[in-house]
């Protein structure tokens, strides 16, 4: 390997793993909270309307399981690159159809530049459907919300978090790095999602 690409992929490396720390820190600050006040705080509730046509998986899609937190947390690293982590409940009926998280205005490039990877993580258990969908990932048949179609899902389990890039290392964005949430059939779905931007947010 090159000296240059093994520098790249050294900051690539270090970069993810700052990026998973920051995000499970404050995961576990929310648990904390959670705790100290009942699981009834305030959420967002999704209303959407129903999305035609497929779901479409970005490159450098990871998927941790939760038995790998504890020993992320305890390298003890905050990102400053993070936007506030975001926590979402879905109830039965509920999805959010197919989008990108990268901006096309320059409103939301102001503070921080651009949104270049996304950590969605699960907090909840026994939910049916409600899978994280990626219509352009992968080549084979996945599951969401019940029905089969093509590409990649990843069922909710809590402790489970998933990281994927919304940029390339060329700093274009990726349009392959579409995804949704599937439909909940039964029980609720929370999670948190941490987005990360290129430069610092505050």
């Amino acid at each position: 390997m090159a000296p240059g690409m093994k520098i790249v992929f050294g900051l690539l490396t270090f970069v993810t793993v700052g990026m998973i720390i920051g995000a499970l820190f404050q995961l576990a600050f929310i648990r904390g909270l959670e705790d100290s006040y009942g699981s009834d705080f305030p959420t967002a509730k999704l209303r959407v309307s129903q999305s035609d046509g497929y779901l479409k998986l970005p490159r450098g899609m990871s998927h941790w399981h939760g038995d790998k937190e504890a020993e992320i947390l305890r390298l003890g690293y905050v990102s400053e690159n993070g936007e506030l982590i975001q926590v979402l409940r879905y109830e039965k009926d509920q999805f959010y159809k197919p989008h990108h998280d990268y901006f096309s205005d320059t409103f939301n490039l102001k503070r921080g530049g651009q949104r270049i990877a996304t950590m969605l993580m699960y907090l909840s258990n026994d939910v049916e459907g409600g899978e994280t969908y990626f219509p352009m990932a992968g080549t084979g048949d996945c599951s969401c919300g019940g029905k089969i179609v093509k590409g990649l899902s990843v069922k909710p389990v809590k402790g489970d978090a998933v990281l994927f890039w919304s940029m390339g290392l060329d700093g274009q964005s990726d349009p392959n790095s579409i995804h949704g949430g599937c439909e909940v059939l039964s029980g609720e779905k929370w999670s948190a999602t941490k987005w990360m931007r290129q430069k610092p947010t505050f």
